[in-house]
């Protein structure tokens, strides 16, 4: 296992525009840091908050060593919490979703209420306080309908995106949609590769037949530098749609963690379906009209998503082990949507699930072959892979900062 001064030491030797070097996306010791250092210090995309609209609702989440249950109170908030009991550790929650008065311990039956509090803990000592004892919080914020939580005790600052991300999502008015559908599955490959493979579209072509009859796989598609630098088609698209209310133009973190632009689709396709036509006929919150193209808005570490005047796509990955990465992904319709009647579920999902499985086998592929001693770092294509270089950048400099030894302060 690489320790921490050797992952400084590769991370140093790195090549500019190169991959990762091999144990970087498969040795245990860099899965654990990380884990520390990433997965439990950064905020992470955890449910849309639709998910859990009405008191009682919960749902449950696994990151690295930490169960997390995010549930809702009946003053209407949204909180997480480690899922664990605070008598002796029980997990509380084992669902992935469900509804419940209180949190009930399965073992001792141990009771809380939706915010945290221990209200019922049977045949304890006078002694015991019931205060001292609610559920652990994990921080949680819920910004223009998607929940993000952070495990670290002090986490990063969110005032830069909250205000962007609430603002690029109130027309698709996630708050008044409901979970279509839900897939989840395991790709055996590094949760980096995952995110590689989605920063660029280099394969698309060879990959993704499906896909490709509405998204663009031109590397101008998705390289923008400003909100005034990006293909003549996509500035006319950011122009028609901001005259019609929908914020549109590039805007991201300074370092890259996140991004949104809305996108045209081809040939003024309305959504990602094989007739190129929506698959919902009740459009989202107060889009104006059907061929909006998509929203796209990614965060470091974990989330991708695509807003359309239709539906909406949101994706979550979480890593399992240093070759294993869930990859969670719903489809978020209108609430009032009727199954059946608006939308049909194999139309709905059929061009994304044919893509998560592409780009299941690109990764376990991708994996397989790294994980040969013949493997050496190649280089990148900056016209064609852009976006993998910008998400790699930005790894390398956070694992970098949070890794190197901190300057002792010299006593007064």
């Amino acid at each position: 296992m690489l320790s921490q001064p050797d992952m400084l030491a590769r991370l140093g030797a790195r090549r500019q525009n190169y991959s990762l070097d091999r144990d970087l996306y498969c040795d245990d010791g860099v899965f654990q840091m990380d884990l520390e250092h990433v997965f439990y210090r950064e905020w992470l995309f955890a449910i849309p908050s639709c998910e859990i609209p009405k008191t009682g609702n919960f749902a449950t989440l696994q990151v690295g060593a930490y169960p997390v249950v995010i549930t809702r109170a009946a003053d209407g908030m949204i909180r997480a919490f480690h899922n664990v009991c605070r008598h002796r550790g029980q997990r509380l929650c084992a669902k992935e979703t469900g509804s419940t008065p209180k949190l009930v311990c399965p073992y001792h039956q141990w009771t809380y209420d939706l915010d945290g509090k221990l209200v019922y803990a049977r045949d304890m000592q006078d002694s015991f306080d019931l205060a001292a004892h609610g559920l652990k919080k994990v921080h949680c914020v819920d910004l223009g309908g998607m929940v993000f939580i952070c495990l670290a005790e002090v986490p990063p600052p969110i005032s830069e995106l909250a205000p962007k991300l609430m603002t690029y999502l109130a027309p698709s008015g996630l708050k008044d949609a409901k979970v279509a559908h839900s897939s989840t599955i395991i790709e055996k490959g590094n949760w980096k590769l995952v995110i590689e493979n989605n920063r660029e579209c280099y394969h698309c072509g060879g990959s993704h037949p499906s896909l490709c009859r509405t998204y663009s796989d031109n590397p101008r598609m998705t390289a923008m530098e400003g909100p005034d630098a990006a293909s003549p088609d996509i500035l006319a698209h950011w122009q028609r749609c901001e005259a019609a209310g929908l914020p549109s133009r590039f805007t991201n973190h300074p370092r890259m963690q996140w991004r949104l632009a809305r996108i045209p689709l081809l040939n003024n396709a309305e959504s990602y379906t094989m007739s190129t036509k929506a698959a919902v006929a009740r459009r989202m919150g107060q889009m104006p009209f059907s061929d909006a193209g998509s929203l796209l808005f990614f965060h470091y570490p974990n989330t991708w998503n695509h807003f359309l005047a239709d539906h909406a796509i949101v994706f979550r990955i979480l890593p399992i082990s240093p070759t294993e990465t869930e990859v969670t992904t719903k489809w978020l319709v209108h609430k009032d949507a009727v199954e059946g009647v608006d939308y049909d579920i194999p139309n709905l999902t059929e061009v994304w699930m044919n893509t998560n499985d592409e780009d299941r086998q690109v990764v376990e592929e991708n994996q397989k072959g790294i994980l040969s001693p013949a493997y050496e770092p190649g280089p990148y294509s900056t016209i064609q892979e852009e976006g993998v270089i910008q998400f790699v950048d930005w790894y390398c400099g956070t694992m970098t900062d949070r890794l190197a030894p901190q300057p002792a302060v010299a006593a007064e």
